[in-house]
């Protein structure tokens, strides 16, 4: 049965570059290089980028950044499409519960002026995203979690609605006979949701949305709604979103990892890479197990890189016009 971070099980890390047709990575002759920056190429502005085949999602987002000119409204309409979707049983409604039967979501977003907003361990709202954006622009806090979001989101117009649909009842319930819990990578419909988008003047935002571990711990909150972990702009530089097993990304910081890499001049390729070999070297189980963590990143130009662990990891692209979905990259790991 699909569980959503049952994917990050196996970590792959795909090594694409999104140029021309993949447009903007560093074997593009008008993105990053190996070592320098080009000058942006005005045809790779705007662009959306996002972990997993996600072409409704990635297609809205495209559409609302050509409607508004803003990468934050793009990013947060890309995110809603996945949240609402009850087949996507790794992210909002629909979402796979905690081992007690509870659907708990995180979220964060952040924009081209460091802002952000988070939720974390939200129940019975579809939107976390938009709860997170809320939190961003109207409160002095980053974070808000539980109970206190939830009474936050209640108290600025946010429905609430049960999220635990009769497919996950019964998939959770069929778990309960075994209670054994093993992931499984790459699944369809698998993990974390992250977008990232760049406007045409190259401001850039991000959103990631999750409804964390199927059967996890109740009250576990993984890397998604933490900015520097599951998430990390700077519009000098760039943005990077992860996804996978979140704790694995929480403990070396990936999404600002992939961020620093690419201020030192790697290409968004090049750091992605990176920052999945920095997993596979500090924690040997990665090895042993499989386990699945997937990055993907753009940078100041337009240019884009991705990668994971394992082979199978998945991403979308809205790039010159061309909606392009990269299927089954090859993984880092040797």
């Amino acid at each position: 049965m699909p569980t959503r971070r049952r994917f990050f099980t196996q970590a792959f890390i795909s090594s694409l570059v999104i140029g021309g047709g993949l447009s903007g990575c560093s074997t593009d002759p008008g993105s990053v290089g190996n070592k320098g920056r080009k000058k942006a190429d005005p045809a790779d502005l705007p662009a959306v980028i996002a972990t997993w085949k996600t072409e409704a999602a990635v297609t809205k987002a495209a559409e609302t950044l050509q409607q508004t000119g803003s990468a934050l409204d793009a990013v947060e309409a890309g995110a809603r499409v996945e949240e609402a979707d009850p087949k996507n049983m790794t992210v909002g409604y629909g979402g796979l519960p905690d081992r007690d039967g509870f659907v708990t979501l995180d979220a964060c977003i952040m924009d081209h002026q460091g802002r952000a907003g988070s939720v974390t361990f939200l129940q019975d709202i579809m939107h976390p995203v938009s709860v997170a954006r809320k939190v961003m622009e109207t409160t002095p806090h980053v974070i808000l979690s539980g109970d206190g979001a939830l009474q936050f989101a209640l108290e600025n117009g946010f429905e609430r609605i049960n999220l635990l649909t009769p497919e996950a009842e019964a998939a959770w319930k069929k778990w309960l006979e075994t209670e054994q819990y093993k992931p499984v990578v790459n699944i369809e419909r698998h993990d974390t949701i992250g977008l990232l988008a760049i406007d045409k003047n190259g401001n850039i935002s991000g959103a990631c949305t999750t409804s964390g571990m199927a059967y996890k711990m109740h009250g576990r909150v993984g890397d998604s709604p933490i900015i520097g972990a599951g998430l990390f702009v700077d519009n000098e530089v760039g943005g990077a979103v992860g996804t996978g097993l979140g704790e694995l990304v929480l403990k070396t910081l990936g999404s600002f990892l992939i961020v620093e890499f690419m201020r030192q001049g790697k290409s968004p390729q090049e750091a992605c890479e990176a920052a999945i070999q920095r997993i596979i070297d500090k924690y040997p189980e990665v090895r042993k197990e499989e386990i699945q963590v997937g990055f993907v990143a753009i940078d100041k130009t337009g240019a884009t890189g991705a990668a994971a662990i394992l082979p199978g990891f998945q991403y979308t692209l809205h790039q010159r016009g061309k909606l392009t979905t990269a299927d089954n990259l090859p993984g880092v790991m040797k």
